[in-house]
């Protein structure tokens, strides 16, 4: 069972290399959210996370009907909301915050868009706004099935106090954010391959990785460093220093261990390079499909 889930971990991370060669992903700094402009927006939060709430709620009750929502569901829903890591919390990357006068407002952008640090700090809001209150909130939901201005009041204004006051005037000297930019339909449509993974049989422990994360480790996506990994496999060092050290005592052991691991690296490259050619396929297959599309709708001239 070990041995599988490690299979699957390293799979998982051989088909991600591959998405971000082919994407061409640059390496960027990665977004910090600014605390100091959550007073600022902490209400309009607390708004669109219940209407959110209300959304989803519906929408996953149309998906499995006639059964009935379970009480359960409407917790889980509850508690993805806010974490830009599951598919529940993929509306925090359609808002921009836009500065007007002394006042921040969030609008919501037709597309997802890169998540900097405007989107970091949306979802740091949220997750202030929610707090321990989700198993209350999905409660309220569940029991009084109520609409949504009904439970923008109860969230905001009762149970979390989101909305309380108004929000104090935002400084003459704020530093402006980034500006808003939308992300790739191919992009976009990875991401969410990428999460719908985690989680999956097999791979209890499996770990999401951000595209900063894996553009950070050292080698990653590195041509090079695939072609060493073709002739010899590749060993931590201190795995490589313990073989070496026991190597005139254990030869067979070490030939072993060497021989496995080398196996399973090309049979996996050889399955990711499979997926790899899939996934290009069904791309290119899109793009002629659109084009194809636009060329049946141009006028005649």
């Amino acid at each position: 069972m070990k041995m599988k889930t490690i299979i699957v971990l390293v799979f998982s991370i051989l088909v991600i290399s591959t998405w971000l060669q082919v994407s061409h992903c640059s390496k960027k700094p990665v977004g910090v959210a600014r605390r100091d402009d959550i007073p600022y927006i902490k209400c309009q939060v607390c708004e669109k996370l219940a209407a959110q709430l209300y959304h989803q709620v519906e929408k996953k009750q149309a998906q499995i009907s006639p059964k009935k929502i379970s009480e359960f569901e409407i917790i889980e829903i509850s508690e993805n909301v806010c974490n830009l890591k599951k598919e529940e919390a993929d509306w925090i990357l359609r808002i921009d915050i836009v500065e007007q006068g002394d006042k921040l407002k969030l609008v919501e952008q037709d597309s997802e868009g890169q998540c900097n640090s405007e989107c970091k700090t949306i979802e740091r809001a949220c997750q202030e706004v929610m707090g321990y209150s989700d198993t209350d909130a999905a409660e309220y939901v569940y029991k009084n099935k109520p609409q949504i201005d009904s439970l923008v009041n109860y969230l905001c204004k009762d149970l979390t106090k989101a909305c309380s006051a108004s929000p104090p005037p935002v400084p003459k000297d704020r530093t402006p954010g980034e500006p808003f930019v939308p992300k790739s339909l191919k992009e976009a449509e990875m991401e969410k391959i990428m999460k719908s993974m985690e989680g999956m049989p097999g791979a209890p422990g499996m770990k999401m990785y951000s595209r900063e994360d894996l553009m950070n480790m050292q080698n990653f996506g590195d041509e090079d460093a695939d072609d060493d990994d073709d002739d010899e496999p590749h060993f931590p060092s201190k795995l490589g220093k313990n073989l070496r050290a026991k190597e005139s005592t254990k030869p067979d052991w070490k030939h072993t261990v060497t021989k496995g691991i080398k196996e399973t690296g090309q049979a996996l490259k050889r399955h990711a390079s499979r997926v790899s050619n899939q996934i290009r396929q069904w791309w290119r297959g899109k793009i002629t499909s659109s084009k194809k599309n636009s060329k049946a709708h141009k006028p005649e001239l």
